[in-house]
């Protein structure tokens, strides 16, 4: 379910205000992505918000490509509860 943190400079303010934003699979929906977290991290999660990233082109010269587009969500934790990420 969970693919890995997103860590970005925007989701590091977040978890300040004790939210997290995770790389879900793309079947994934907000109860899966709550019991995941809860499951994998040992916290109580309050509120869940998916947001899809669409593709978009590239191009390098005069080749082009298209950068895939993922499925992210953002997890805010119940008061008290922390996620350390190994950094």
């Amino acid at each position: 379910m969970l693919i890995s943190p997103h860590i970005t400079e925007k989701s590091t303010v977040g978890n300040a205000l004790n939210t997290y934003v995770f790389k879900v699979r793309q079947s994934a929906n907000k109860p899966e992505v709550k019991k995941a977290v809860e499951g994998k991290y040992g916290v109580r999660v309050s509120r869940v918000r998916i947001v899809n990233t669409k593709p978009r082109k590239v191009r390098l010269g005069r080749s082009e490509g298209v950068v895939p587009g993922y499925k992210k969500a953002m997890v805010t934790l119940m008061p008290g509860d922390k996620i350390e990420f190994g950094v």
